[in-house]
């Protein structure tokens, strides 16, 4: 992974900088390029470890077609292009970190502090967070916890843990399938298990599923996971109980249950903002927030015509900056540019 500085400074000082974004996926990131352009500093904050968002966190291996100019890649190497797209900018990052509590100064800008007591200055605040906090759904099972991490996961970030395992996968949805599909060839025994024998995902999916059944390559039982057993988090097996409430019991040692997400936008919701649904409306214009200086971008906004795409956000992320430009620098003029064919740009980029 291309590298990046996390938590660059100490948590007792108070940092001031252009522009602070809340979330460093796609279009978290990609912000940082158009702002850059600009001469705009920018800090993020991420409640994850690492950058890329709900790409890293839940699908890094997984395809995604609709980038332009790039027929396929994967959540992971999307955020790693990004990664390197933005080097010249030197954004610094605060991983692992919550934004905790927001307040306006009397000097206009926004102060942001975060859970671990990072306090931030800016007069622009970019929430770029998707939905929120994205949690997985825990199954009802007991003792589920001692497992997670270990031989229960509810991502895959990397399918070579699953080289050659026992591996269960539970639910119906689209990431049940999908993963069923990708770690089909490479684990040693593959078993998918939902209630009933009807799914909420792709067609094209469910075809491939049954397909692989029917070839003998993977198993796929009408049942519901009652219990796991094994010691030390380590998994041996599970008790699975069909539809006539019949229990039997079967040997796994990974087991990944994908039953949905809760999104919980946490203190962003206390912020003071005009929610709607738990997303915040915007202009189409400036893509700001009915509070001057707080902006937002990518899934988290909502107006008229809104397609959660990531391409949308990255539209999104460029007239953002450029009003952001406007509310940081209020006594330079903006001149528009191509990178194309400026050697200013080129030279911020090291192309020139």
């Amino acid at each position: 992974m291309t590298d990046v500085s996390a938590n660059p400074a100490a948590n007792d000082a108070i940092i001031d900088t252009d522009v602070v974004i809340i979330g460093a996926g796609p279009v978290g990131l990609f912000a940082v390029f158009e702002l850059g352009l600009l001469d705009l500093k920018c800090h993020l904050v991420d409640i994850l470890d690492r950058p890329g968002g709900q790409c890293t966190e839940l699908y890094p291996e997984k395809p995604i077609y609709d980038i332009p100019g790039i027929p396929i890649v994967t959540g992971q190497e999307l955020t790693e292009r990004l990664l390197e797209q933005i080097k010249p900018f030197n954004a610094q990052y605060h991983f692992s970190e919550m934004a905790n509590a927001l307040e306006k100064l009397p000097d206009g800008r926004w102060q942001l502090t975060t859970d671990a007591g990072t306090v931030l200055r800016a007069p622009v605040l970019v929430i770029a967070a998707g939905g929120g906090s994205f949690v997985p759904k825990r199954p009802p099972i007991p003792g589920i916890e001692g497992y997670e991490g270990k031989s229960v996961f509810y991502a895959v970030r990397k399918m070579e843990q699953f080289r050659g395992r026992d591996v269960l996968i539970a639910g119906g949805g689209d990431s049940a399938l999908d993963w069923t599909l990708n770690l089909a060839p490479i684990a040693k025994r593959l078993t998918l298990v939902h209630h009933r024998d009807g799914f909420r995902a792709a067609q094209h999916s469910v075809n491939r599923m049954r397909e692989l059944v029917s070839e003998g390559k993977i198993e796929f039982q009408i049942a519901s996971v009652k219990a796991l057993h094994g010691e030390d988090g380590t998994l041996e097996g599970v008790t699975l109980a069909g539809a006539d409430k019949k229990e039997w019991r079967q040997e796994a040692n990974a087991f990944l249950p994908f039953f949905g997400l809760t999104i919980k936008l946490g203190p962003i919701a206390d912020f003071g903002l005009n929610l709607h649904e738990n997303l915040i409306p915007v202009d189409t214009a400036r893509f700001e927030s009915s509070t001057p200086g707080i902006f937002a971008i990518g899934d988290i906004n909502t107006y008229a015509g809104k397609l959660k795409l990531i391409l949308s956000g990255f539209h999104e992320a460029a007239l953002m900056a450029q009003a952001a430009f406007r509310i940081c620098r209020p006594n330079e003029k903006l001149r528009f540019q191509y990178t194309t064919s400026s050697s200013a740009l080129q030279k911020k980029l090291g192309v020139a």
